[in-house]
């Protein structure tokens, strides 16, 4: 069982930066793909970036490839996902999720889930 705690939201000019935190509690967080979803007003949630149980392999979606990164501390129990050059359109609530096994981009393979935080873009 894992539970998982996002912070790090907020109000953001386009071209700023963020770093969203996935706090997980569960002694076998390590051994658990994650990932960050997204999901914007009246839009389906959207991959954005996945890291392997090792944090040795990750995948990014092309909409946020080259501006998102994705990293882990297995000692430490958080995931991270760094957020820079952000756009209007990257506005939306941001969730962490942990699978056991390989990662994976498609939310209906993760178990777990988390509240979201609010990301905000403003233009």
């Amino acid at each position: 069982q894992v539970q998982l705690v996002e912070s790090g939201g907020g109000l953001v000019q386009a071209g700023g930066s963020l770093r969203l935190f996935c706090a997980a509690s569960g002694r076998t967080f390590s051994s658990y793909a994650m990932g960050w979803f997204r999901q914007a007003p009246g839009k389906e949630r959207e991959f954005v970036a996945a890291i392997r149980w090792s944090g040795g392999s990750t995948y990014d979606a092309d909409s946020v490839k080259g501006r998102f990164t994705i990293s882990r501390d297995n000692a430490k129990n958080t995931v991270y996902l760094r957020m820079n050059g952000l756009k209007p359109e990257d506005t939306a609530v941001y969730y962490c999720a942990a699978r056991s096994g390989s990662m994976y981009y498609t939310a209906h393979e993760y178990n777990y889930w988390g509240q979201g935080t609010q990301v905000t873009v403003s233009s």
